[in-house]
């Protein structure tokens, strides 16, 4: 029997807007039934892992005060969001899912974060992610793991698993979430949900350690292509304080979404050149393509020469560990997990040469690439290889009977696409015979960020596999998730 909350928060992010800014619901009542959801089904999903509703309920109040003032509020104004435990929080448990920093509250506000609140969004809390963000398996041993909505045995994918399943779940209406190897991507996939991998730069980052570092970028998820593109209209935009920042971005991105893809080419790669990939996965991607051809898009099965991105990004990633976590690893070892450690370790056995090569080859893979989306407008490939797995297995270890050495090689047709520096989304494609998500990536040209999201928004309104939800009917949490340490 649907109830208040369950219509609430079924409702798209966009439409809780035009509601609160009609005043047809007010951020009370909308922040109300979002914690009333979070108390029934985050025991089970661990989702959320640090709590204000507090605070969240007094800003929800001040919102509503200033739209009955006739104030100009924001395009986020009232809208619940709960923020990567890998963004800074003033005044809020920050952890980065590290034993480390399992008490830390931090004095500076990721500059995402402070987007979102200058747009009107309210932090409700902040959402899971693996220690450091390393693996796309969401678990840590300040909180343990996040469980998929679909299948509760199943793990939600990572780094920005606790997002995706707050979306999936209904806890949320908009997160945020970052991405090196597909963080935003892959659990998207997971969950039948959006993530979007904007442009480097896009939405620029700041505290960055590694402020050069291109791989890294922060972005919208969401349960809709709308609701990301509202949210990347919040964020984006130059910054100083980001030497990356582009200038003002394409769009607005929500307001363009529309578009006609006549005889637009697209590069159909159901394997990027031969990675190994699920049966399941190859089987729901597969039913995509007709669906980008009734769209009038002329579909080729090719991809871009990717040649030494594995090296490429291996290298920059292991060098961007050990400058972001090398003082952590020396001062506590012992609270770390092994990968993190083994990541860490391999960036202080690079030196010079090392490095002058990988840089070299991402040179030239980037004009291969340039040369080829010039012929091709958009290229579309499965997000992941697998499919959701078990939530006690770390990570994959084999695909199809292929042997995958680190926990990062079952995340080629994601991390591969990182190497390239062009904008991507992962979009709900399907569903397997046993009812698991499955995404599907779609890249475009260098900062074509808007032509991304068009083309994400056609396929999604064609599909409607966006709504299907999980059914979570039977979830009764017993216990209030974990307040936050606030200051």
């Amino acid at each position: 029997m649907p109830t208040a909350t369950t219509e609430v928060c079924a409702l798209t992010a966009r439409e809780l807007v035009s509601r609160l800014h009609q005043k047809q619901v007010s951020a009370r009542e909308v922040m109300t039934a979002h914690l009333a959801r979070i108390e029934q089904v985050n025991p089970t999903l661990n989702a959320i892992v640090t709590l204000t509703p507090e605070t969240a309920l007094a800003d929800a109040d001040a919102a509503d005060a200033a739209l009955m003032r006739g104030q100009t509020v924001g395009p986020l104004h009232g809208l619940p969001i709960a923020h990567k435990d890998l963004f800074l929080t003033a005044g809020i448990r920050t952890t980065f899912g590290s034993r480390a920093f399992a008490d830390h509250v931090p004095d500076d506000t990721t500059l995402i974060v402070e987007r979102e609140r200058q747009a009107g969004a309210i932090t409700i809390g902040k959402t899971n992610t693996p220690e450091f963000g390393a693996g796309s398996q969401t678990f840590n041993e300040v909180f343990g793991a996040t469980r998929n909505p679909y299948d509760q045995t199943k793990t939600c994918g990572g780094s920005s698993g606790g997002a995706a399943v707050a979306l999936a779940a209904g806890m949320l209406p908009i997160a945020d979430g970052s991405d090196i190897g597909g963080s935003l991507r892959n659990p998207a996939s997971f969950c039948n949900v959006v993530g979007f991998r904007p442009s480097p730069g896009r939405v620029p980052r700041w505290p960055n350690a590694a402020p050069w570092f291109s791989f890294g970028v922060d972005g919208p998820m969401a349960r809709t292509v709308g609701d990301a593109a509202l949210l990347l209209d919040a964020v984006a935009g130059p910054d100083n304080r980001d030497p990356l920042s582009l200038g003002v971005p394409t769009g607005p991105f929500l307001e363009a979404l529309g578009r006609d893809f006549d005889d637009v080419r697209v590069a159909w790669s159901p394997d990027l050149g031969g990675l190994p990939v699920e049966p399941a996965v190859t089987s729901v991607f597969n039913r995509g393509r007709a669906v980008f051809e009734a769209l009038g898009c002329i579909t080729t099965e090719t991809h871009p020469d990717l040649r030494d991105a594995d090296e490429i990004f291996t290298t920059w990633r292991a060098w961007y560990y050990e400058l972001a976590f090398g003082s952590v690893l020396d001062r506590h070892r012992d609270l770390l997990k092994d990968t993190v450690i083994w990541n860490i370790e391999e960036g202080r056995a690079l030196d010079g040469p090392k490095l002058a090569d990988a840089e070299r080859k991402r040179g030239a893979l980037y004009h291969r690439v340039r040369r080829f989306m010039a012929e091709q407008e958009f290229l579309v490939l499965p997000v992941s290889q697998v499919v959701p797995f078990d939530i006690d297995q770390p990570y994959v270890t084999r695909i199809n009977n292929e042997l995958l050495p680190t926990y990062l090689d079952w995340m080629k047709s994601c991390y591969q696409i990182t190497v390239t520096g062009l904008p991507a989304v992962s979009v709900p494609c399907g569903f397997t015979d046993d009812g698991l998500p499955v995404g599907l990536q779609i890249v475009g040209r260098p900062h074509d960020d808007l032509g991304v999201l068009q083309l994400a928004h056609a396929f999604e309104q064609a599909t409607g596999v966006w709504e299907r939800r999980a059914d979570l009917t039977a979830e009764l949490g017993s216990k209030r998730p974990q307040k936050g340490n606030a200051t």
